[in-house]
């Protein structure tokens, strides 16, 4: 197939609908935006329809862009990805870019399911019993540890008290173990998930490298890694995907 043929496919994988033409007013653009989103770099790597849809409604979620969150959550589900799955998704970038923009992300995304015919609410992913006061912090630090040691707790023992601890644990109990102790996401797709939404966001090059390596170690190849950030950088912008490429060149260049 040529790159017009490639685009129209998978246009209609994804949107069940056909590439750009002349019509409209911007026309031109929107075949230069498919051509290289859906024409080159959608054949480009191992990913799946499904994980780079996933990668895509992350990325944009990230950028607030809530008329494109509603086109792709459709272009998810289209591509395979279960509602639970979309939701994971969205829900797991709260600890990063802050609860109003992920609550903006939801209400997007609710609107495609209602439109589909999708009960809300989804089926409960929840895996804390919350009994035990202490539940979500041993539980996200069994995830946590594996993956990045000790990391956080010793970088921030300068802090005044009782910010030394309160810092480490906050972030061991929100993004390990109120997100990623729930289901519907495995790790791996977690970590991998992680590391686009941080590249996206741009200044969190020192997180980004961090979280490469807990890619790498939840069982991602560098060539997934490399896939979903080149992926990502129709959306995100080529500066942040050299940003990312170059801040972990050490961990991704072939050995």
């Amino acid at each position: 197939m040529n790159r017009e043929e490639r685009t129209e496919q998978k246009m209609q994988e994804l949107f069940h609908s056909h590439a750009a033409g002349d019509e409209g007013s911007d026309g031109e653009f929107m075949q230069i935006l498919q051509g290289y989103i859906f024409g080159d770099v959608c054949y480009t790597g191992s990913l799946d329809n499904r994980m780079r849809e996933l990668v895509t409604v992350t990325v944009l979620t990230v950028l607030s862009a809530l008329p494109q969150i509603k086109a792709h959550v459709g272009a998810s589900l289209n591509a395979g990805c279960t509602p639970v799955e979309i939701r994971e998704a969205v829900y797991q970038c709260a600890p990063f870019i802050g609860f109003p923009k992920t609550l903006n992300a939801i209400a997007a995304m609710n609107e495609v399911f209602t439109q589909n015919g999708i009960g809300l609410p989804l089926p409960s992913q929840k895996t804390l019993a919350g009994r035990d006061e202490n539940e979500r912090y041993q539980r996200g630090l069994d995830i946590q540890t594996p993956l990045y040691g000790d990391e956080i707790k010793d970088r921030y023992t300068w802090l005044p008290k009782p910010f030394d601890e309160a810092v480490p644990r906050f972030l061991t109990e929100l993004c390990f173990g109120d997100f990623n102790t729930r289901t519907g996401l495995d790790g791996k797709t977690r970590e991998l998930l992680t590391v686009v939404l941080l590249a996206a966001m741009g200044g969190a090059e020192v997180q980004v490298k961090s979280h490469v390596e807990g890619a790498l170690k939840a069982g991602s190849t560098r060539e997934e890694i490399v896939c979903a950030l080149v992926h990502a950088s129709g959306y995100m912008g080529i500066p942040r995907l050299f940003n990312a490429l170059n801040t972990c060149r050490d961990l991704l260049a072939e050995e």
